[in-house]
């Protein structure tokens, strides 16, 4: 049976969803990805996977252009013809789920993996597209069989409550589980000063602002490296500017090391691993870095609190609090023997829970149970 992933970037299907991708094969799945061709095409290509090209614009408004895409979306569902599509991040969620209902595709699962701009930006475009988004996923539902996976029970009562999904076929999944072999524990190696990495976009909604007040303050305590490993999301309307980035690393307040393809070795070069997001769905990076041991300071919000649990693995603070965290980050900074118990707290959690192995058996008890329907 074919099975299609859908995306609106190759970015995220290569990072978050090749596992799973490579699972759905090993189970006799024929597996395709569609999303707006990028760099990440051929990396696809190069696992053994076919791509399709979706014409989506990530920024547009434009009703027009928008029917456009679902119907481009349509189009590739007719051709191709699956048995089964599986739609990622709010966009594909919602311009699928139509483009299933026009194609009669017999099975489709939405994975809603966090609210994004849309849903948590405070600016008035933001305001501008909730409600016209909020139509079009209550739309789409009708007469689909259809589940609905979500990372954080915050983000399942969200969309339930404000009767954009029904209470049917909702399934609780734990993020996209990490390669505990390679993402596996090492002992932190000591640094003078300790680094502190942020890992991520580089989006005023991962909180970055807030770490850089808070940088001016540790600097002013502590000898410390704080170091960015990312790079800005100009498809995203809370994209740091690189101008304001480089203005930080001038004034000596941060390091930024751009985007690394192995975070492993990030991992193991840092003592401490901070995220500050205004929200997430399951931080795919705290996970990471749960699974090699390192202690984590991040805001007490969905998707970044399944991860941290305070005192044990780490420490959460409120959005927006620059001065509390530089406290939580000051305390590790001086407590070597705290960062290696929260450390191995952190591994056993992500062994226990969170594993792509797990993640992977959930989707496909999904799958099974939806075209059994």
């Amino acid at each position: 049976m074919k099975v299609i992933l859908v995306a609106n970037t190759g970015w995220y299907l290569y990072n978050f969803r090749l596992s799973l991708a490579k699972r759905l094969s090993q189970e006799g799945f024929e597996v395709v990805m569609v999303f707006p061709r990028d760099e990440y095409a051929e990396e696809i290509e190069a696992h053994g996977f076919r791509t399709v090209q979706w014409e989506l614009e990530r920024q547009t408004t434009a009703p027009w252009q928008e029917l456009t895409s679902i119907l481009a979306l349509r189009r590739i569902y007719h051709q191709e013809k699956p048995g089964l599509v599986h739609h990622f991040t709010i966009k594909p969620v919602a311009y699928g789920s139509l483009a299933s209902r026009l194609a009669r595709i017999p099975a489709t699962i939405n994975s809603i993996t966090g609210r994004g701009f849309v849903f948590l930006g405070s600016s008035p475009r933001a305001a501008y597209l909730r409600p016209l988004v909020k139509f079009l996923i209550s739309l789409s539902y009708h007469n689909l069989n259809v589940a609905t996976t979500f990372e954080n029970q915050a983000d399942l009562d969200y969309f339930v409550q404000a009767g954009m999904v029904p209470m049917r076929n909702v399934y609780l999944v734990n993020g996209v589980g990490v390669d505990t072999q390679v993402f596996d524990y090492q002992p932190e190696i000591h640094s003078e000063p300790p680094i502190i990495v942020f890992p991520g976009r580089l989006l005023w909604a991962k909180g970055v602002g807030t770490l850089v007040e808070a940088a001016k303050i540790l600097k002013e305590r502590h000898a410390v490296r704080i170091v960015l490993v990312g790079k800005p999301d100009p498809g995203n309307p809370e994209s740091i500017e690189e101008s304001i980035i480089q203005k930080w690393v001038a004034e000596g307040l941060v390091e930024w090391w751009g985007w690394q393809s192995d975070m492993r070795s990030v991992y193991q070069q840092c003592q401490i691993v901070v995220l500050p997001s205004m929200g997430e769905g399951l931080s795919k990076a705290l996970l990471e870095a749960a699974s090699c041991g390192r202690p984590i300071v991040a805001t007490d919000v969905p998707g970044c609190k399944e991860v941290v649990i305070p005192g044990v693995t780490g420490y959460l603070v409120p959005t927006g609090e620059p001065h509390l965290l530089a406290e939580r980050l000051g305390k590790l900074i001086l407590d070597p023997e705290l960062r290696a118990q929260m450390g191995n707290s952190g591994r056993r959690l992500i062994e226990e829970n969170f594993s792509d192995e797990t993640v992977n058996w959930q989707l496909l008890e999904i799958y099974r149970a939806l075209l059994k329907a």
